[in-house]
């Protein structure tokens, strides 16, 4: 979602925008089913590709989803980063009850239980949580020293 409310909100105008420094912390919360995600990369703005989409590392998720009777959903992805042929951003997301991740490191060196350009039909990548109250901690600029 845009500002507006429109779906428009990957196009240059995300509802919300922050800059974290290294080691600085962020919450959010989001009520059940409420589906969303986030870009992110380093500097002030984010790279977008020759439509003016948004072209980083991104975050997804679905809390609580009532078409999926209460589970949620998350998962990280490079797929717009890559198919515009830009720098791929770490990014670490795991819910700190089960510690299940999604996780790419920097350049996709590593990719875990997240989507790349070459599994962008796999639908069963990501983390599953059962229904309940979901707590996900998301690393940013995540490599495997960090």
């Amino acid at each position: 979602m845009g500002p507006d409310g429109s779906l428009g909100g990957w196009y240059g105008k995300g509802c919300r925008t922050f800059s974290l420094a290294p080691g600085q912390y962020r919450y959010l919360a989001f009520d059940e089913n409420s589906q969303g995600g986030w870009a992110m990369a380093p500097g002030n703005s984010i790279p977008i590709d020759s439509d003016g989409a948004y072209a980083s590392t991104w975050g997804e998720f679905d809390f609580g989803s009532s078409i999926n009777l209460g589970w949620s959903r998350f998962g990280v992805s490079a797929i717009a980063a890559q198919n515009a042929g830009l720098k791929v951003q770490g990014m670490k997301i795991c819910d700190v009850i089960t510690h299940i991740c999604s996780f790419i490191t920097r350049n996709a060196g590593f990719v875990y239980n997240a989507y790349t350009n070459t599994l962008i039909n796999d639908r069963d990548i990501g983390g599953k949580l059962a229904p309940g109250p979901a707590r996900l901690s998301v690393t940013v600029d995540y490599d495997t020293q960090n």
